[in-house]
């Protein structure tokens, strides 16, 4: 039954890769823009320049599943694949050399080229388009910032106090946090709280710097909107006036920009005494070599680099480009606003970049629950910090010595697992 089932499997590969190859499509599979309404602009906007490409966005599981099943076989219909710098390193030896792609005129920043060679001689990936956390203000919160601070070099101390200045002059806590079920509080404290601290993401997670780290956000945690813990997207309680400063994905806050695009500013977010912290999201092409049509696989990711292209991308996605592709005066609101405060942030004096996580494979989600129980007993069940930490960073080294995950900047390179000190 068994070598039936793999029998099966490998016709089916076979039978898409023929149906592929008599389409003349090239297969775009992507964990990238996968809401239905992203999906659509991607295939309606984005893509109609090019003719034969059947773009497909998939869910995290879907999509790893499919990629390792066709390595395996060693074919397949996937032509190019799209996802973030985490993912495709995670499979290295399954993407062709891209080096002899010729992208003319556009230059793609040397840093992102730099991480598309995954440690290779080679072009494992061309950085296909990029995003970023941010903050956010109604500019009604500005004229309670703390004397001295710029909204554009905020210190977590400056943060905390001018949190609670609001709090305690307008009657309630009008910080917001993306705390909720699908929020994405656990990137802020791998890549901008801990690093901000300890610079560090994994090797000093229970640090005397990280500890510090985490009474710090205790304390801005008492000048933060309870109803926090249920928010998933924080342009929503901007957009109601619930919350007048908050973080979040620059995807997640694009709809309070465009709304109302007279009301909030963008800045970027706190540093502390390591650096000003981030977590720069960096999405790549990669073509694998069992693509059946590798030629018309590499005119696709050129057609993705084009400066019209990426502008496209921008619009379908709010992620920006990776290239020096110029950006319209018509972008809409949440572009004009974002884009300065991501290029402030990132190109600041004391900017830190903190990878997001790379090798994990499919113990991603279980690395970054271990942020998610430690900001749980420590800020929500008021738990020891010091013994939280403690007991958490058992959790993640066991989570780096079973996926053999060396250390990721800003962590010193490590030979074998990532070291939890």
């Amino acid at each position: 039954m068994r070598n039936t089932k793999k029998t099966l499997a490998g016709a089916l590969l076979a039978m898409t890769a023929l149906v592929g190859s008599a389409n003349a499509q090239v297969l775009f599979w992507s964990n990238q823009a996968v809401p239905v309404e992203e999906t659509q602009k991607m295939r309606e906007q984005v893509l109609k320049g090019f003719d034969g490409v059947d773009f497909q966005a998939q869910d995290p599981g879907p999509f790893i599943t499919r990629i390792e099943a066709e390595a395996k076989a060693g074919s397949g219909a996937i032509g190019v694949v799209g996802a973030l710098h985490g993912e495709l390193s995670t499979y290295p030896d399954d993407w062709m050399d891209l080096s002899d792609i010729d992208l003319g005129a556009v230059k793609p920043s040397p840093a992102f080229m730099e991480l598309g060679k995954l440690g290779t001689s080679e072009q494992k990936y061309l950085p296909w388009m990029q995003a970023n956390y941010v903050m956010a203000a109604n500019k009604q919160a500005l004229q309670y910032l703390p004397e001295g601070a710029d909204i554009n070099a905020l210190t977590y101390d400056q943060l905390i106090a001018w949190a609670k200045n609001m709090a305690e002059q307008t009657g309630s806590p009008k910080f917001g946090f993306p705390a909720g079920p699908k929020g994405l509080k656990h990137r802020f404290f791998q890549g901008f709280l801990l690093p901000a601290f300890t610079a560090s993401e994994v090797t000093k997670f229970r640090s005397p710097e990280a500890e510090t780290a985490w009474n710090k956000f205790k304390e801005l945690w008492q000048y933060t909107n309870p109803a926090s813990t249920n928010y998933d997207f924080m342009q929503e309680p901007l957009l109601t006036g619930d919350v007048w400063v908050a973080f979040d994905h620059i995807a997640r806050l694009g709809e309070a920009f465009n709304q109302k695009p007279d009301d909030f500013v963008a800045f970027p977010a706190p540093a502390g005494p390591k650096g000003r912290a981030f977590m720069p999201v960096l999405a790549g092409l990669a073509i694998p070599k069992w693509a059946p049509d590798p030629a018309k696989s590499k005119e696709l990711v050129k057609y993705m680099m084009q400066p019209e292209t990426q502008v496209a991308t921008l619009l379908a996605t709010n992620f920006f480009p990776t290239t020096d592709a110029p950006l319209p005066a018509d972008l809409p609101a949440s572009a004009r606003a974002l884009g300065p405060a991501v290029a402030t942030m990132t190109s600041a004096p004391d900017a830190l970049p903190a990878l997001l996580p790379v090798g994990l494979g499919d113990l991603g989600g279980q690395f970054n629950q271990a942020y998610t129980d430690t900001f749980e007993r420590i800020v929500l069940g008021n738990q020891d910090v010091r013994q939280v930490l403690d007991q958490q960073a058992e959790v993640l080294r066991k989570i780096m010595v079973d996926a053999k995950a060396p250390c990721w900047t800003p962590d010193a390179a490590s030979e074998g697992p990532c070291p939890v000190e």
